[in-house]
């Protein structure tokens, strides 16, 4: 297992989220997105109001020395939801739960909420391996697919 570390975002690591964030098999499987993953743009807006607010953590994900991804938390207090993204090429190593618990031991945020497609099994094992339970569905419209799509509703309390 590769050792994570999380780190502040640097501005060296946008080019590798935007790289991510736009790519298709991986913004299929995530289904929700930015409205056009392609719009650097909006990318770059977007990230620039995350890290100018106080109202987004966001941390890099380092895996042995290298950015893989990124973690945080975003919302209004009492309804604070984590996301998280690994690069696709870093897919099945455990980095997404490497890095979500490492997160969680950062933050003493609780409870926690996060919301996964409901066929995404990958990252629900992951939030599940991380102790959030299921506590509701719902629908939602998924950019990445063009549709509505079942969501599963998870939470992490004390």
């Amino acid at each position: 297992m590769a050792d994570v570390v999380l780190r502040p975002v640097e501005d060296g690591d946008l080019p590798l989220f935007f790289a991510w964030m736009s790519d298709p098999e991986a913004t299929r499987v995530a289904a929700f997105t930015a409205e056009d993953p392609t719009d650097r743009a909006a990318f770059d807006a977007h990230w620039a109001r995350i890290r100018s607010g106080s109202r987004v953590v966001m941390r890099t994900v380092l895996a042995d020395g290298a950015v893989v991804g990124h973690v945080g938390e975003y919302g209004d207090p009492g309804d604070r939801q984590v996301t998280y993204w690994i690069g696709r090429a870093h897919w099945g190593r455990g980095l997404a739960t490497a890095a979500l618990r490492a997160y969680l031991d950062e933050t003493p945020t609780r409870p926690l909420h996060a919301r996964a497609a409901a066929d995404n099994l990958g990252s629900r094992r992951v939030l599940e391996k991380c102790g959030f339970a299921v506590t509701g569905k719902d629908r939602g419209f998924a950019r990445a697919r063009g549709e509505e799509i079942d969501e599963v509703l998870v939470t992490l309390d004390g």
